[in-house]
């Protein structure tokens, strides 16, 4: 691999703005230089082997005034998301949809969480926000385990070169829907399941093509193509929500 893409980080100037990016290597035979805004405003340039150093940086230039864009777009999303303070009244997303949080303290009482006609009801002896947060996550990571392995069970017929049904492990992130280990193991974070079932199985998808392609190649992205033909919609839906989604992480 040509050392200059083996480089960690870089910046350029747009006006008087700072762009910094990162530079990660990228497994394909084209020469193209994939350039990419994540929700917390992180850059990355997935640079391809034969790329040169001035060609990354002309790259990501060229696209300067797209970048920026991006990046405010999703500051802009952060400063209008409110804290989180786990009462009455906030609502809270699943599977796409907003719920009520419904809070009540209840003397005696087993703490349980339920979905019941759209309001989340949380009862607890204590409705100190902290327990709160903590039975909600407790009921979220419980939903999605279920959710997950019934939208995995609706997916894997797609992936043909999966023969057999991937674990999955949770694990709450805060810059990552999912991963794939080297042996196939699925790790996804529980917040996903607050995204529309379409999202969800977006991401299984991505990770199941992983199996087959390591690295985002571009027989990655022809695998993702054929298994979800419109995933850039839908990974753009995802996105747009990610703050909204791990609001509370």
């Amino acid at each position: 691999m040509n050392p200059l893409v083996q480089q960690k980080k870089a910046s350029i100037q747009y006006g008087d703005v700072s762009i910094d990016f990162a530079i990660e290597p990228r497994s394909t035979d084209t020469p193209k230089v994939l350039i990419k805004v994540h929700p917390d405003c992180r850059v990355v340039a997935h640079a391809p082997p034969m790329a040169s150093h001035d060609e990354i940086m002309q790259a990501v230039k060229k696209r300067a005034r797209w970048v920026f864009r991006q990046m405010r777009y999703f500051e802009g999303q952060r400063e209008n998301i409110l804290p989180r303070h786990y009462v009455s009244g906030e609502s809270h997303f699943y599977l796409g949809r907003r719920h009520l949080l419904k809070v009540q303290e209840v003397a005696q009482s087993t703490p349980e969480v339920k979905l019941l006609r759209g309001v989340l009801e949380v009862k607890t002896r204590t409705a100190k926000p902290e327990k709160i947060k903590s039975l909600l996550f407790d009921w979220y990571k419980a939903r999605a385990r279920e959710v997950f392995e019934r939208r995995l069970d609706e997916v894997i017929s797609q992936t043909l070169w999966v023969k057999e049904k991937p674990p999955i492990r949770l694990l709450s992130m805060q810059t990552q829907w999912g991963s794939c280990s080297p042996k196939g193991q699925l790790t996804l974070n529980p917040h996903l399941v607050k995204a529309p079932r379409e999202c969800i199985d977006y991401v299984l998808l991505h990770e199941l093509c992983h199996i087959a392609e390591h690295n985002h190649s571009e027989n990655f992205y022809r695998l993702m193509k054929q298994v979800m033909p419109h995933w850039e919609k839908v990974k753009e839906r995802l996105d747009g929500m990610a703050f909204y989604y791990l609001n509370d992480v």
